[in-house]
């Protein structure tokens, strides 16, 4: 770095600790720590400059700080260089909606697959809800934001990504080309799953789908049913919105999220008794590939005593992000609340825990998970094919308890 480029990144910083610090004089900074932290911040950036091994590269340390900052608040929080985010912009001008139908978070440091679109570009690559993605275009995923793994994924359809791909029991990535596509929402599927059960299987939760949802619990009462099963298993893509719309299709009474954060209102959604579509006796199916809408819908009918939910923990995602654009043409992806259950815990902290714990036997193929039911926290026991993917059958073992469970006295409808 030259003198001239030196002395300008110290006159940033000194103008930066000259504003702090007239802000904390002044009485304008609400928090002494958050003063604290920007002095230490231009101590050890000015001891990068004066006394690292080799000339530092300062804009690329100062990105790299900002991208750790993010990631240390959630791992759906995330920061855009101007140049990513000048990308990110160009893709939505020039409507490139080719994607490849991942829901992703990020675990021991890497981004996780946590459920994939049935029949998308991700499952025709065969990845699957568990894997681990050690690279995306060439980039490692160890200091990548979901964000922009999500920026690079999207491109035109027809485009290609390369992605790199660690799998359960196998050390070395394999990498792999995800063809993108317009990912349409996979179809719902009511199926006889007893005398008078049926269920539903709901994969995503796009737009439309709680009205979806109503419809098919009708043709299920025309055809003799008395007890609903929703399978929520897989299902991480969807607003919000429609989590809690569907949850209004089972409930005459109580609350089912709340929405708060510094800068929000605190949102209390509760239910609508002219909505409800289905009193009878009601389960849902659950794992690790459950995250977002689903949560919301998953957490609702347990907190108000609605019915059982069989399987595992949930994976944790429900909350809701805002894109701050910055001076210098960078942007945050920030998470500025998060839905809380009805007990006041909140959902992307500690997922939804199922009332009966089911862990599917390695045969199964499907979600494993740690001694709590977690969703994926490494390689071990990550799920290979999902079960939601495949036709429902009469050994899946959480389906079975949940029949098992619907022949037990005192099942009362809301």
């Amino acid at each position: 770095m030259n003198r001239a480029a030196r002395i300008g990144i110290i006159a940033i910083s000194i103008v930066i600790f000259c504003y702090a610090g007239l802000g904390h004089v002044l009485g304008q900074s609400h928090d002494e720590k958050a003063y604290k932290s920007l002095t230490v911040y231009s101590e050890v950036l000015q001891k990068i400059q004066n006394d690292y091994v080799d000339d530092p590269n300062i804009p690329l340390v100062t990105a790299g700080s900002l991208h750790g900052l993010l990631e240390s608040l959630d791992p759906q929080s995330s920061y855009l260089t101007p140049r990513e985010y000048a990308e990110y912009k160009q893709k939505l001008a020039a409507n490139a909606a080719g994607e490849t139908g991942l829901t992703m978070s990020k675990r021991s440091g890497y981004i996780i697959a946590v459920s994939v679109v049935p029949e998308s570009p991700a499952e025709k690559a065969g990845i699957h809800s568990g894997d681990f993605l050690e690279s995306v275009a060439g980039f490692t995923t160890r200091e990548m934001s979901v964000g922009q793994a999500l920026n690079l994924l999207r491109g035109l359809p027809g485009t290609s990504v390369k992605v790199g791909v660690i799998r359960s029991g196998k050390p070395e990535p394999e990498e792999v080309d995800i063809v993108r596509e317009k990912v349409a929402p996979p179809k719902m599927q009511l199926t006889k799953v007893d005398s008078d059960v049926f269920a539903v299987r709901l994969q995503s939760l796009d737009a439309g789908r709680a009205e979806e949802l109503r419809a098919r619990i009708g043709d299920a009462e025309k055809q003799g049913a008395h007890k609903i099963i929703l399978d929520l298993r897989n299902c991480g893509r969807g607003p919000a919105s429609e989590g809690i719309a569907a949850a209004r299709l089972f409930l005459t009474s109580g609350t089912i999220a709340t929405l708060r954060g510094q800068t929000v209102s605190v949102q209390v959604f509760s239910a609508e008794p002219n909505k409800v579509a289905w009193k009878g006796p009601v389960s849902i199916l659950m794992d690790g590939t459950t995250s977002g809408a689903a949560e919301i819908l998953a957490s609702a009918l347990e907190m108000n005593h609605r019915g059982d939910l069989v399987g595992e923990r949930t994976f944790g995602l429900a909350s809701e992000q805002k894109l701050i654009t910055l001076d210098d043409g960078s942007a945050l992806i920030l998470t500025v609340a998060n839905y809380f259950n009805g007990s006041g815990k909140s959902i992307l902290d500690e997922g939804v825990v199922p009332t009966e714990v089911v862990r599917p036997t390695v045969a199964d193929n499907s979600d494993g998970g740690d001694d709590e039911g977690s969703a994926a926290n490494a390689n071990a026991g990550a799920p290979q094919t999902p079960p939601s993917i495949k036709p429902l059958s009469p050994e899946d073992p959480i389906l079975k308890k949940a029949l098992e469970l619907f022949k037990t006295p005192a099942k009362k409808a809301a």
